[in-house]
């Protein structure tokens, strides 16, 4: 063989080589399964306060629902603005769809997370998940036949429910009302192809919150953020626009949902006030968000 065929020869077979391989990683790269995380989405509606509707693939929670109509219960007394009746604002939508899930979560039983109305229209036998066992006996009290208790690794039809811990206001504010205040919750939801969501619930920031952050590493948070206050408290009991900026720093690539806005007496700090900080802070509005009562994001 001369040696212009045997170049020849050796340059086929790279040519050869270089298209088997193409067609191996091609193969490969095809058959490989896709990133389980955040691969699908999940839908959050915020309702009205505290109340959201998640739609975690096929599986649909109510958070802390209250149903009544606009002004069906007295200011706590002592509340800011005392003189106005709860809640402030009618729902967004008919109550037969707020109700329309397949379990409700109750972080704590105060009367804008865990009404009467609720306790009438949610059907018994639906599954209601309580923060802890006093909780729940108070909810079977009422009738309901499936209550059950969150801890750290709950599971209900594929989907992680993790309890996790609050503090409803401030060391000084729970000097003050810590009976009234009393024990709070919030929820991490996990899912395999989901972004993770975290409910904080009704708290301050704090060791709790930065805890489950660090934690978890949520993908998406709701904050309830609408600055409630009490005459004789310092401070707020919930988070404010500042505990927002406070999450998102220490969560920077998570999105932020604030809720818990314009539905109380003494819920004091407004949607137009958060989405003006957030600007003065030069925080992505795309990322933190202020939803109307019935605006639904899909994560």
């Amino acid at each position: 063989m001369s040696m212009k065929e045997l170049i020849r020869k050796y340059a086929s077979l790279l040519i050869a080589g270089f298209i088997a391989a193409g067609a191996a990683a091609s193969a490969s790269a095809e058959s490989a399964p896709a990133p389980s995380a955040g691969t699908k989405s999940f839908v959050l509606q915020q309702i009205r306060n505290a109340t959201i509707k998640i739609d975690y693939g096929d599986v649909r929670f109510l958070v802390d629902p209250m149903l009544a109509k606009k002004g069906s219960y007295p200011a706590a007394p002592g509340s800011f603005n005392s003189e106005i009746r709860n809640p402030t604002v009618d729902l967004p939508i008919p109550l037969e769809k707020v109700i329309d899930v397949d379990a409700v979560i109750v972080t704590h039983l105060h009367f804008d997370h865990w009404d009467n109305e609720a306790k009438e229209r949610i059907p018994k036998d639906m599954p209601i998940f309580a923060q802890n066992d006093e909780d729940a006996r108070t909810i079977r009290g009422s009738g309901f036949r499936d209550v059950r208790v969150l801890n750290e690794a709950t599971e209900f039809k594929g989907v992680r429910l993790i309890k996790t811990s609050g503090q409803h206001g401030s060391d000084a504010a729970m000097a003050v009302r810590g009976k009234l205040l009393g024990t709070v919750s919030g929820v991490v939801f996990q899912r395999p192809g989901f972004k993770s969501l975290y409910v904080a619930g009704d708290t301050v920031w704090n060791t709790h919150v930065q805890d489950a952050l660090a934690t978890y590493h949520p993908d998406v948070i709701v904050l309830n953020a609408g600055y409630v206050r009490f005459n004789d408290i310092d401070g707020a009991i919930i988070m404010g626009k500042e505990d927002l900026y406070r999450v998102n720093q220490a969560a920077p690539g998570a999105y932020i949902v604030a809720v818990h806005l314009e539905s109380l007496n003494h819920a004091t700090q407004s949607r137009q006030e958060l989405k003006d900080y957030i600007k003065e802070k030069s925080l992505d509005p795309q990322r933190v968000l202020v939803p109307d009562d019935g605006e639904s994001y899909s994560f």
